[in-house]
């Protein structure tokens, strides 16, 4: 079962000039999201009704579980107030890393590992 819907990302990536002409509008579109500017990380909006990201969170070290959790509470609070975080306290484009879409992935890639030794069939010499 995919985690995400299919995406023109790798096909952008691959190509430099495609990349730069995307990348202002990427940028544009990250700021207009609204999430940096209520303290949290493009991992934090995963959404958490899927098995996988319920074991990648349990797979998250402590300290990077209480973070989060932190961040999406003071979200939270902050949505019910009406407000967002002082400039200062905004998420920075070099602190916006994946944490999170890593273990999905190995996750993923194992269930799929899995799925597949589960379906071979031996061979049958005569």
């Amino acid at each position: 079962m995919p985690l995400v819907a299919p995406t023109l990302a790798p096909y952008v990536k691959a190509r430099p000039w495609l990349s730069k002409l995307v990348q202002p509008l990427a940028n544009w579109y990250i700021g207009a999201s609204g999430y940096r500017q209520m303290g949290l990380r493009a991992d934090d909006l995963i959404s958490e009704e899927n098995e996988t990201v319920l074991q990648a969170l349990r797979r998250l070290p402590p300290k990077e579980a209480y973070d989060r959790i932190y961040r999406l509470r003071r979200a939270t609070q902050i949505s019910l107030q009406q407000k967002v975080l002082p400039k200062n306290e905004w998420t920075k484009p070099e602190e916006d890393v994946p944490y999170l879409a890593p273990l999905i992935e190995q996750l993923d890639a194992a269930l799929k590992e899995r799925a597949a030794l589960d379906t071979l069939a031996p061979l049958k010499k005569h």
